[in-house]
This record gives C-alpha cells, sequence and structure tokens, in this order.
C-alpha cells in the first residue's frame, strides 16, 4: 500500500452478546492421569489435567511418523520395504524385506493395524537410520511447538526418554488432520493394502470411530509401561475438538464423557460489523471511495462469549487509489484474544487530479485575483 498521510481513526464496538450461556455439562472424572482437550481453530483448551507432564505415549507416536511421511513421500509412491525396518518386536502387518508397496498402505498399516513394521519401514524410507529419524521427529515436534516431548522410536515402543506432553499430542493431533490422506485413513474403519503380492483389509483399532458417528480419528497406544493411550478428535456442528489421554483405563468412556462435556463449551459465532460507507480522498479525480469489508464468515469461541470489532481506518487516504487496494483493518476480538482479521479495502478506483503546467498555474492564479476583485 502507498503511503498515506492523516490520523489513523479506530472504533471498537460490541457485536453482539448471548443474554445468557449454554449450561455446560458436568465436568468429567476421567480414570487417564494426562489429560487435553483441544480446539486447532481458536486454540481453545477446554479442558486440562496434568497436560504439560511428559509420559510414554505408545503407539499414539505413530502419528508423527505419518505426518512426516505425508510431507515427504507421494502417498501413491511404489517403494520396496528396506530390510533394515525387519524384524521388529510388538504388533506387525507382516511385511517382507524387499516386497512393493505403496506408501499410502504403508500408511495404512501404521494409523490402522498399528503396525511397528510400518512404522521402521518409511522411517527407513526418509532416513538413513532410526536414530536419524528420531532426530527428524525432534525437529518436527519443535516446529509444531510440541515443548514436552522426546522422540527415540518411530513406533512408540519404550526406549530410553520416548514420552511426551497430553497438550504436545493434541497438538500433534491437530496437524494430522491438516493432511488430507492421513485425515481420511484415520476416519477409516477398514482399508484394503497390497504388500508383495499378498491383499488384505485392515481394521482400524480405534474402536471410538465405533461409538460415536462424528469421530474422525486418530490412534491408539498401548505398551504396558504407558498405559492405555488415546488421541482421537471429533467433528460436531462444525466443531472439531482433538482430545489426547495418557496412561488411562476405560479411555474410551474417558473421551466420550470429555467430548460430552467440551462440546457444552463451545459454539461458533457470525462475525459482522459496520464500517462508514465512504472514506474521503485527497488530490483525486473523486472527493472519495466506496469501502468493502471482506471479513471471516464465523469463528469458534467459548460459550456465551462476547465478540467486540475494532475497526482501524485513516482519516483520508490520498490518489491514486485502485480498486481492492487495503485502506484499513478489523480485528475481532473475545476479550483481550483476537480472533479474527479482516481487511477493508477500495470499492473503486480514483486517479490523481493531473499536475498543472506553467500556463494553467498562472491562469489559475489570475482567476483567483479577478474573483477576489470583483467580490
Amino acid at each position: 500500500m502507498r503511503l498515506r498521510t492523516g490520523l489513523v481513526a479506530v472504533f471498537c464496538g460490541v457485536l453482539f452478546l448471548n443474554s445468557l450461556p449454554a449450561m455446560a455439562a458436568e465436568t468429567p472424572g476421567i480414570s487417564s492421569l494426562s489429560a487435553v482437550v483441544y480446539e486447532p481453530e481458536s486454540g481453545l483448551v477446554l479442558y486440562e489435567k496434568d497436560g504439560d507432564t511428559a509420559r510414554p505415549m505408545a503407539s499414539t507416536t505413530k502419528l508423527m511418523t505419518a505426518l512426516l511421511a505425508a510431507e515427504k513421500l507421494s502417498p501413491e509412491a511404489t517403494v520396496r520395504v528396506p530390510a533394515k525396518a525387519l524384524p521388529v518386536e510388538g504388533s506387525q502387518v507382516g511385511l517382507a524385506a524387499g516386497e512393493e508397496t505403496t506408501v499410502r498402505d504403508l500408511l495404512a498399516g501404521l494409523l490402522l493395524a498399528s503396525g511397528n513394521d510400518t512404522a521402521n519401514a518409511l522411517a527407513l524410507l526418509m532416513a538413513d537410520s532410526l536414530p536419524a529419524f528420531a532426530g527428524m521427529m525432534n525437529e518436527k515436534a519443535a516446529q509444531l511447538g510440541m515443548t514436552n516431548s522426546l522422540f527415540v522410536t518411530p513406533s512408540g515402543l519404550d526406549e530410553g526418554g520416548h514420552s511426551a506432553s497430553a497438550r504436545d499430542m493434541a497438538l500433534l493431533g491437530a496437524a494430522v488432520l491438516k493432511q488430507p490422506v492421513l485425515a481420511e485413513l484415520c476416519a477409516s474403519k477398514t482399508a484394503s493394502v497390497t504388500y508383495g503380492g499378498r491383499r488384505m483389509t485392515l481394521k482400524n483399532h480405534n474402536k471410538l470411530l465405533s461409538l460415536t458417528d462424528d469421530c474422525i480419528g486418530l490412534k491408539t497406544g498401548f505398551t504396558k509401561k504407558s498405559g492405555r493411550c488415546l488421541v482421537s478428535a471429533v467433528e460436531r456442528d462444525g466443531i472439531t475438538l482433538v482430545i489426547a489421554t495418557l496412561n488411562g483405563g476405560d479411555y474410551w468412556n474417558d473421551h466420550l464423557a470429555l467430548y460430552h462435556y467440551a462440546f457444552s463449551l463451545v459454539e461458533r459465532q457470525l462475525l459482522s460489523v459496520q464500517v462508514q460507507d465512504t472514506l474521503p480522498v485527497a488530490g483525486g479525480q473523486k472527493d472519495s471511495i466506496s469501502l468493502t469489508v471482506s471479513p471471516p464468515e464465523d469463528v469458534v469461541t467459548k460459550a456465551g462469549e462476547k465478540i467486540t470489532a475494532c475497526v482501524e481506518l485513516p482519516r483520508f487516504v490520498w490518489a491514486p487509489v485502485r480498486a481492492g487496494e487495503t485502506v484499513g483493518t478489523v480485528t475481532w476480538f473475545c476479550g483481550d484474544r483476537p480472533v479474527a482479521f479482516g481487511v477493508i479495502t477500495a470499492g473503486e478506483t480514483v486517479d490523481s487530479r493531473p499536475v498543472p503546467t506553467g500556463w494553467a498555474l498562472w491562469w489559475r492564479h489570475v482567476k483567483q485575483i479577478l474573483t477576489e476583485l470583483l467580490r
């Protein structure tokens, strides 16, 4: 945007306030030692129980392996299973060294059947060794803001200090949902795959997909050290919540109870704003321009939360101004927390007035003198 002069006017107004918030469900008691309920769009944490303590997270680790694979490998690429990926303890889909399959089918084995062999295979397709891949996992964790995590294995087998907090795993789950191939697989109850010449149908270990129709993933995990771990996601009425629980007993009912509670705490609110119709233009062939506001349609907020809109506009702009050029901004707040941003643009083009020539300036001066004498 070109340099403009003039003071900026700021207007803040209340858009609406629900008279009474919806009655929240009772806070549940859960078996899991750590839990976080996270709404990714707003960044709201709706429930927390010991959310920052790092604990072994078992096969929910595979969400990180899957995320890196989705970013670095083509799902439809045909690959050979690295011999170094086998053998491995724990759950497997039965891969054989050197056999051909696709990255997508390895991801299905990883996310639905929780194959440790598929985890190693994918890791070794991206790195020279499993320790090198662990370095990639930790680098990605740092990028996601996972501050209480240490990845050692691609499968989640207990080794060294392999661990993460519930808050970190909720952030990871939200990142996985942004990858279409992963979101599709995590929401699938079954998947048909081919490893070598063998065709098989894999079943998803996540029973939450059958316990509630709006579940869209994500991943289970269990070792004797970690206990029962689960990262899940539910989409309801246009709002997606991600829950991560670590070291639980009845983790299915933990998640169902937390969803019932957390969805009563949030709502999606429409956004609107009142802005003046025109803005003065200095030095232009027109005296003003019309204004256009492009707000987002709605945002997720806590139930009953008040939204205010703050408009920033200069008192005038200098010509030339082009249609679509940004001339101001709108910020919507819930309390002190910004929840959405919009721009105010020029609705039309206004060119500068022509610069007068020497004779034109002389004649304008003469007219001004004559006008004064004739008054």
